[in-house]
């Protein structure tokens, strides 16, 4: 007999007893078989996990930046009250282009860069935190407008943190940074607007800075997530967007590179309504436009110093004008003796009508009387005396020999398809003289002997009446823009000066002076000479004088002086009374009445 294991003889006898599970024995045996190595396996991959965990568990962490290094990664404020998370947005949609860093993941430090941190707080307020980074060597300036149209903001609790300093106006913020990495603080009233069904957040966080921003990045924290966020970079005005506004779990983030000196960041964004105490402040444009500012200040010193300028300049011209015509003066002979010969010759050439409208400084009856003589002796009119009344008649027409204003008395006194006209008729129906008026003193102007038409404005006064309406429009504009409007009055008090000015300024110019001193001369020669010294042809001289002595008040005196004069020499005088023409003595004194009714001709209309 064999040897048995007692292990068997215990299956043999476990068979013995229960025989009829003996079958149920082997099955068992078979299942131990089969699932052992199964068992078996798993106990070994998990040995494998624990081991490979612990392994990964002792492996050495990263290092974390030093505390004392300044950090300029985009700045996230902290989280305010909790709420309902939204899912991340893109308002608006970021550009285009190769992929950007994430807001979390650190920038390098970048010379002309500003991170900016804003967070509304629970009473309204903004609180700002400004990390700008300065060029070394370099100072940036920063002059933010605290008045944008009627929209009032109040700057409050500002410092800086490290090499700077902030000043705070009314008007203005200013932040003035050297180089190196500083912090701006301060808290901002005037940014909550209550709207009814809503609030509006608004405030420009980046404005006024002198030097070109190389990367601004801003985040802006509400207590309750907002919409309809606007962000525009660039000019003042202008409506370009920024390069990426992007809001995640309701903090919105921006950033804008390359922004030019003067530019500014432009935020705006819609928040529940009650959401925060609203605090927006409003004062009408027109209350600050004129508030005394550099600009205006500036302006109002400038338009000072030109009135001034302006009075030193009226005061010499006038006082130049006054001086030439006091000065003594010789008589200026009308004739000139050229071998026994009398010719006639006038300073400059002036004639009758011009040489008494420049020594007045006005065209009045007596220099066109005078100009209507001057045309008779020239042989362009006749006169003919007959029963106390005098006829002018048509000799020659009017041609290019004469000026342009004695074209126009022509026309006045003897229109077209008229070949003579009375004395008494013009007393009936005057003459409107104010074209001739004109023509005279247009005449003057253009040939530099006036600055002006008398009691005209002339170019000085039309510049100042522009520059005038100029500054009044400016104001009206830029005070209901909230503009500098005081700048625009400056201009409007600059255009008012020279418009008074213009009325002060001597009519007469340089060169008029001189001729008008010349003209006097003229006057002092009518006032001495006489027959006797005119030996020859004194009938040409008597006539051609007479004009210039009715154009200067001295008609009286100059046919006193000559007494009486051979009527056969007077070729443009003719009388139909016969005791006249046999009394030659006679004719010096007809003249008289007859030079007063054409005055009187004249001087009917005329309005001075």
């Amino acid at each position: 007999m064999a040897h048995r294991s007692p292990v068997s003889a215990w299956v043999d006898q476990f068979g013995q007893t229960g025989g009829e599970h003996k079958g149920a024995r082997l099955s068992f045996a078979a299942v131990l078989r089969k699932w052992g190595i199964t068992v078996a396996a798993v106990m070994a991959l998990f040995t494998v996990c624990v081991v490979a965990g612990s392994a990964a568990a002792q492996q050495p962490t990263f290092p974390s930046i030093p505390p004392t290094v300044p950090s300029i990664d985009f700045p996230i404020p902290k989280p305010g009250p909790t709420g309902t998370v939204k899912p991340p947005v893109i308002d608006p949609i970021p550009p285009t282009g190769g992929p950007s860093k994430p807001p979390g993941a650190v920038q390098p430090i970048l010379p002309g860069s500003v991170n900016i941190q804003l967070k509304v707080e629970r009473d309204g307020s903004l609180t700002v935190r400004e990390q700008v980074i300065v060029r070394a060597k370099q100072r940036m300036v920063r002059v933010a407008p605290l008045r944008v149209g009627d929209r009032v903001f109040t700057v409050r609790n500002a410092k800086v943190e490290g090499n700077g300093t902030v000043d705070v106006t009314a008007d203005t913020l200013t932040v003035r940074l050297d180089g190196g990495a500083s912090t701006v603080l301060y808290t901002v009233d005037g940014t909550i607007d209550d709207l009814g069904d809503r609030q509006e957040f608004r405030w420009q966080p980046v404005s006024g800075w002198d030097t070109k921003l190389t990367l601004v990045r801003v985040s802006l924290l509400t207590p309750r997530p907002g919409r309809d966020f606007v962000c525009l970079a660039g000019r003042p005005g202008t409506e370009d967007t920024c390069q990426s506004a992007l809001t995640d779990s309701g903090v919105l983030r921006v950033s804008q590179s390359d922004l030019d000196s003067g530019s500014r960041v432009d935020l705006s964004a819609k928040l529940p309504a009650g959401l925060v105490p609203a605090n927006a402040r409003y004062e009408k444009a027109a209350s600050t436009a004129f508030a005394v500012t550099p600009l205006s200040g500036t302006g109002l010193g400038l338009v000072g110093l030109l009135l001034l300028g302006g009075f030193v300049f009226l005061w010499r011209a006038r006082e130049r004008d006054a001086k030439m015509l006091a000065a003594e003066v010789g008589p200026v002979e009308l004739v000139v003796n050229d071998g026994g010969k009398v010719t006639f010759a006038s300073p400059d050439g002036v004639l009758p009508g011009q040489a008494g409208a420049l020594l007045a400084e006005r065209a009045d009856h007596r220099k066109l009387a005078a100009t209507v003589v001057d045309l008779a002796v020239r042989n362009y009119l006749w006169v003919t005396e007959s029963s106390g009344d005098w006829q002018i008649v048509r000799r020659n027409a009017a041609d290019d020999a004469l000026t342009d204003y004695e074209r126009v008395v022509y026309r006045t006194l003897l229109p077209e398809d008229t070949e003579s006209v009375t004395l008494s008729s013009l007393r009936t129906s005057p003459l409107d003289v104010t074209a001739a008026r004109t023509a005279i003193h247009a005449d003057a102007v253009s040939r530099g002997w006036f600055t002006r038409t008398p009691g005209g404005l002339g170019r000085l006064g039309l510049v100042g009446a522009a520059v005038l309406a100029v500054g009044v429009v400016g104001s009206v504009v830029l005070s209901l823009t909230g503009g500098p409007a005081l700048l625009a009055v400056a201009v409007g008090l600059c255009g008012l000066g020279l418009l008074i000015g213009a009325r002060f300024v001597p009519v007469r110019t340089q060169r008029g002076s001189a001729l008008a001193q010349q003209v006097r001369g003229v006057a002092a020669f009518l006032a001495s000479v006489g027959p006797e010294s005119v030996p020859s042809e004194r009938e040409v001289v008597f006539s051609r004088s007479l004009p210039y002595a009715v154009a200067l008040d001295a008609a009286e005196r100059w046919l006193t002086g000559f007494g009486p004069v051979d009527l056969a020499g007077v070729h443009w005088y003719a009388s139909q009374d016969p005791d006249l023409g046999a009394d030659q003595r006679e004719f010096a004194t007809r003249l008289t009445p007859f030079l007063g009714a054409l005055g009187q001709a004249f001087g009917a209309t005329e309005k001075h």
